[in-house]
């Protein structure tokens, strides 16, 4: 193997790693801030009075059994 393939190999793999790490880092902030804001959001239910907190746990779980069968049917 030439000089300029060794380097052309050796380029071209620190910029697929360079490549898996950004996109690693990337999924890492994403997940991180999904968590944070499942926590907020449950944090925000958790502080209502216990009425509005069934009101509006029975509300999500209307909305989501709606999403499950439009996404099934």
């Amino acid at each position: 193997m030439s000089q300029a393939g060794r380097i052309l190999k050796v380029v071209l793999l620190a910029g697929t790693a360079a490549g898996i790490v950004f996109a690693v880092v990337k999924l890492r902030r994403t997940r991180e801030l999904a968590l944070q804001t499942v926590s907020d959001i449950e944090a925000q239910i958790d502080a209502l009075d216990p009425v509005t907190r069934a009101a509006v746990v029975a509300k999500l779980s209307a909305d989501a059994a709606k999403d499950v069968k439009a996404r099934s049917g």
